[in-house]
Parts: structure tokens; C-alpha cells; sequence
């Protein structure tokens, strides 16, 4: 992925109108893919990329977060920690796919297929600078801004 661009990107979101990220007119965009709504780690990055949404705004940055969860799991989870960011719903894999962040994990001692949370900085020409892959949440938006500051 990294130091690849993409053409575009288009998804159902919490916002009037569906995403593409070839209308985000920010320097940079943040993509990160969360598992799903509601569960304990997916609201504490939800809610550390919330409570940094103003830097990342400063540093010209935008955010989306993605998982394969429906609009409306998505509306009720944005309208529940008060995001300021779209969340989009990638219920046919494409954008997941795409990142190549579908992986098999354990689940309950089950094996499920499922998102791996991971973070890609995208520049002003979409490029992928920077990705995280099987993110432990503790200072990883803070990690993040760090990095959209440097570049």
C-alpha cells in the first residue's frame, strides 16, 4: 500500500451525500478501519480521534474511519461519541479489499474473518505515506498526529 495512489475512493457515509475521497480537499487524509461500532476499542479510538480532531484540523488533515458496519450502526455510534468525522460503511469489502486489511483472527478461540485495525496517512495527491497495521489503540492517534505534523 504504502507510496500508492489512489484513483479514488467512494462509500455510503453518516454525511448527505456518499464519500469520495477526491473531493476532500485537505492536505492530508487520515483512513483508519476499526472492526465495528460499539465495541470497547473501536469507541476509545473513535473517541482519541475525536478528542484530536481539532490538531489533526490544524494540520490541514482530515479523518474517516471505515468499518463494515451498516449507515445506521454507524449514525447511532458518530451521534453516541459526538465525531466529528464521517464514518463509512464498507458492508462489500471493496474499500477493505482495497487496504488489504481483512485478516483471519481469533475470536473466542474461533476463527473469524474479520477487519485488523490499521491507519494510513494519505497526502494531497492520495498517496499512502505512512500505514499501521494491527494498531493497539493506547497513543496510537497521538502517534498519528505526530506523524501528519512532521510530514
Amino acid at each position: 500500500m504504502l507510496n500508492r495512489a489512489l484513483s479514488d475512493l467512494s462509500l455510503p457515509g453518516t454525511g448527505e451525500v456518499p464519500f469520495r475521497l477526491s473531493e476532500i480537499k485537505t492536505a492530508r487524509v487520515v483512513v483508519y478501519f476499526y472492526p465495528k461500532d460499539n465495541t470497547p476499542g473501536c469507541t476509545a479510538e473513535g473517541a482519541n480521534f475525536r478528542d484530536l480532531y481539532p490538531e489533526f484540523r490544524k494540520a490541514d488533515c482530515e479523518i474517516v474511519g471505515i468499518s463494515r458496519d451498516s449507515i445506521r450502526s454507524h449514525q447511532n455510534f458518530k451521534a453516541k461519541l459526538a465525531l466529528p468525522f464521517e464514518l463509512l460503511s464498507d458492508e462489500d469489502e471493496a474499500a477493505c479489499n482495497l487496504f488489504k486489511v481483512i485478516k483471519m483472527k481469533n475470536m473466542y478461540g474461533k476463527k473469524v474473518r474479520g477487519i485488523e485495525r490499521s491507519t494510513f496517512v494519505l497526502d494531497k495527491d492520495r498517496i499512502v505515506r505512512r500505514e499501521w497495521r494491527a494498531v493497539k489503540v493506547p497513543g496510537h492517534v497521538q502517534e498519528v498526529l505526530d506523524f501528519v505534523r512532521a510530514v
